[in-house]
């Protein structure tokens, strides 16, 4: 039988191909392989990946030889599924570098979360601490002002002392608190601003 070769009328190269003709497939393979691989290079920036694709595109038209529509010719044919596969690969890529960031940053955010955490339990401990080291009074204004939110008229009556009273008690427990937490002021600003003002 005659060598076919690729100067075969693109209709004749097909239609041999569709009737399952390993040697005008393997015409095809020789002839655009390289060119091919070298398109897909051109958006893959990548050789191996290139082949890869070269090589799929190769594999999806044999295996789907019988029911080939191809309208344009063969070359575009091919170039034009070299670019669909590159262009895929690419998103590919892109949604997994974006699924990659994004799980950077929700682990960053959850180490930042737990660091918080931690500090804020022990920076929690460290006012209690102090707290305890308070005169009884001022460690009952104190509370009430800072953990119930009342108001120094309020204190004043549940306490049933005078307001001036508690802005005294209230003075000298932000004073001893600031002085026992002076380590630890930069976190009470970030954790819990307003705290010893």
């Amino acid at each position: 039988m005659e060598a076919k070769t690729v100067d075969l009328p693109a209709h004749q190269l097909l239609t041999t191909l569709q009737a399952g003709d390993i040697t005008a497939f393997e015409m095809i393979f020789k002839t655009y392989y390289q060119t091919l691989c070298n398109y897909a290079y051109s958006f893959v920036q990548d050789r191996d990946e290139a082949e890869e694709i070269v090589q799929s595109t190769f594999l999806s038209v044999w295996e789907k030889k019988e029911n080939l529509a191809i309208h344009t010719g063969v070359k575009p044919y091919l170039y034009a599924m070299v670019r669909n596969a590159s262009l895929n690969v690419l998103k590919h890529e892109k949604i997994k570098q974006q699924h990659v960031t994004a799980q950077l940053s929700v682990a960053e955010r959850s180490t930042e979360s737990v660091t918080r955490t931690v500090m804020a339990s022990e920076l929690e401990e460290r006012i209690y601490q102090a707290m305890n080291k308070l005169p009884e009074q001022c460690r009952m204004v104190f509370k009430l002002s800072r953990f119930e939110e009342l108001k120094y008229a309020e204190i004043a009556d549940q306490l049933n002392i005078s307001i001036k009273t508690v802005e005294n008690q209230m003075g000298k427990a932000l004073k001893i608190m600031r002085e026992q937490l002076k380590d630890y002021l930069p976190l009470l600003f970030v954790l819990m601003n307003g705290f010893l003002n």
